[in-house]
């Protein structure tokens, strides 16, 4: 197993997931082996089969699309299990990701996401105590647009009204001074609250800020406490995101 700081270039800092490269297959297994790890996911990649095939749970149930774990997937497969290569793909529960090594960067091709404009800023205003501009709701979550970034900074949600809200966690965003947006991901449906660094959250932000911005090539971060930046980029029906990693830890588990 392996311990990897995301969308970060130092230790202590993006967002940590555990990756697994082995044959596992046992999805009890699995859910066990990431609630005892405890971050917000551990990836498994099966190396049994033609193609990787990637899993990725929290402590308490498995999800659809991780970004940051499948960032730490590509990098650990980069820098320990296959260092010749530059490409990795992964089949997952959403299809087909691809992963580039450029330098010291790592480039996720992901799905971009299908939000529709829907009318939830009352219980979105009940939850995070501030009125949204305009609500959306994605694949996977519940998305919510803030007037400015120092609201979004200052937010403080009621996790307990939080977690009753549609989809699997909550985004919020807004525009930016120094980035062309920010933003901030609330997930107490998958036992923790906030998310440090959310790399699949922005298949719904970027084709969002590319319309409203009029760019395809953006630069963002998210502003939890350990924070991470990432540069993305609107590429028609895919979202292109970069980022960094840092292994914090390598070792064994005894079942």
């Amino acid at each position: 197993v392996y311990f990897v700081d995301a969308f970060t270039d130092k230790v202590f800092s993006g967002n940590p997931a555990a990756v697994i490269f082995s044959d596992i297959d046992d999805e009890n297994l699995m859910q066990k082996i990431a609630f005892e790890n405890n971050l917000s996911e551990t990836a498994f990649v099966n190396t049994n089969k033609d193609i990787n095939h990637i899993r990725w749970f929290s402590p308490i149930k498995e999800v659809d699309l991780c970004g940051h774990a499948t960032l730490a997937s590509a990098f650990i497969y980069f820098n320990y299990i296959n260092k010749g290569e530059d490409k990795v793909s992964f089949m997952s529960a959403s299809g087909e990701l691809s992963v580039r090594k450029i330098d010291d960067l790592y480039e996720l091709d992901f799905p971009k996401d299908n939000i529709k404009k829907i009318d939830m800023m009352d219980e979105v205003e009940d939850s995070i105590g501030v009125r949204p501009i305009e609500t959306y709701i994605g694949d996977i979550n519940l998305f919510a647009i803030l007037d400015n970034e120092e609201t979004l900074k200052s937010l403080n949600p009621n996790f307990s009204k939080l977690i009753n809200l549609d989809g699997q966690g909550l985004i919020v965003s807004s525009q930016s001074n120094e980035y062309d947006f920010v933003s901030r991901y609330f997930v107490p449906q998958c036992s923790f609250f906030e998310d440090p660094v959310t790399g699949s959250t922005h298949c719904s932000l970027v084709p969002y800020w590319s319309e409203k911005l009029g760019k395809t090539k953006m630069r963002s971060i998210q502003l939890s406490n350990r924070g991470g930046e990432m540069f993305c980029e609107d590429a028609k029906t895919r979202v292109i995101i970069n980022g960094q990693a840092k292994t914090y830890l390598k070792g064994k588990i005894y079942i």
